[in-house]
């Protein structure tokens, strides 16, 4: 029983302000964003319930770091799956701020104490 599938596919969509999952034409997951100079912010990510169990929340997210990556952005990850991703892929630690952090509950990556507090 091998039934043809397409690869999941991430497209940034920013009409929608959103990246979207796509599987066999259909889309099966997002992620919001707000763009602000350059940062992007996450704010919210869905993976439909048919589609749950398939890695694609994982897929996403993935896909819309490395393509904000490739635009020269940051990200401010205050949807609670985006940090839990970068938190578990440190390798993408560094597309959020140093001065940022501590805010989302990120290793400041800094032997300095006093690196991500706020003030100055």
């Amino acid at each position: 029983m091998n039934r043809e599938q397409t690869e999941p596919r991430v497209v940034d969509a920013p009409e929608a302000s959103r990246f979207e999952v796509v599987v066999d034409g259909e889309v099966a997951g997002f992620a919001e964003y707000r763009q602000a100079g350059d940062r992007r912010s996450f704010t919210h990510t869905e993976v439909n319930p048919r589609f749950e169990g398939r890695g694609l929340g994982s897929i996403l997210v993935r896909g819309a770091l490395d393509a904000t990556r490739a635009a020269g952005l940051s990200v401010l990850p205050f949807c609670p799956f985006v940090r839990r991703y970068i938190e578990r892929h440190p390798d993408y630690l560094d597309l959020v701020p140093g001065n940022q952090r501590a805010r989302f509950g990120l290793p400041t990556g800094e032997s300095d104490p006093t690196a991500g507090r706020s003030g100055a």
